[in-house]
């Protein structure tokens, strides 16, 4: 029974959705159908999109270095970032909710919320494909005028959204950095669990329920060029190392 109460409580919504579809099914069964049909081509959909979006993030947190986000996409990257955010989300591909997880990756490895708000903004309302199809149906000058107020007003938005939130305020994966180890990081979301990184430098990792994680903080010289080492052949790229205190 407690398991049970555990269960509901945490899944909530989809027990609000299940009870709303049964008393629909019974006071009417043809608009339940229709509706459960309609959630199904959703689930459908998010089912052969989403598996694409979760390798995407994956390989933008094990392979993209920070520094390459922060350069592109950070509060400090100025204009070129808001125009690279810009394109990224204008010719990007798949639904809304499948910007949300590339965005929230983004955002870890260093991405201003000003350029987040503009990837979302535009992936939503001016992606290219939705504006051939907008010039097709409306006319291209419906679409022209449309796309410079839209595309001024997301500009706007995100600057002000970004003197409105504060990176605290959005909730951040779970940092793997111990307060003692002076900037050795492991990303346990990348980490494959080979076990490379504790052979080459046992004193710095050891392995806690297959992951990674820092033992120590960095030492002497001949412990940081062994870190160094395993940072380097670390197939999962998820060692981090930065020596300022």
């Amino acid at each position: 029974m407690i398991k049970l109460k555990k269960a509901v409580n945490n899944n909530r919504l989809l027990v609000l959705v299940i009870l709303v579809y049964s008393v629909l099914s019974v006071l009417s069964p043809d608009k339940a159908a229709r509706a459960l049909k309609g959630s199904l081509y959703y689930v459908k959909e998010m089912l052969m999109i989403m598996p694409v979006i979760l390798v995407l993030t994956s390989l933008i947190t094990a392979w993209v270095p920070r520094k390459t986000i922060e350069n592109s996409f950070g509060s400090g990257a100025g204009v070129k970032g808001s125009i690279l955010s810009f394109l990224l989300g204008s010719f990007s591909a798949g639904p809304i909710y499948a910007a949300f997880p590339v965005c929230k990756t983004l955002l870890e490895k260093g991405a201003g919320i000003s350029n987040i708000i503009i990837i979302l903004s535009t992936w939503a309302v001016i992606k290219v494909p939705m504006l051939i199809n907008e010039a097709k149906f409306l006319s291209f000058k419906f679409m022209i005028i449309r796309w410079i107020l839209t595309t001024v007003s997301i500009f706007i938005m995100g600057f002000i959204m970004s003197r409105l939130i504060k990176r605290e305020d959005i909730p951040m994966e779970h940092s793997d950095v111990d307060p003692q180890s002076r900037g050795l990081t492991v990303k346990s979301a990348c980490c494959m669990g080979c076990g490379l990184c504790t052979r080459i430098a046992p004193d710095n990792f050891a392995m806690e329920s297959k992951k990674a994680v820092v033992l120590v903080p960095v030492g002497n010289e001949a412990q940081q060029m062994r870190v160094l080492e395993a940072m380097e052949k670390c197939p999962a790229k998820a060692i981090g190392l930065n020596f300022k205190e």
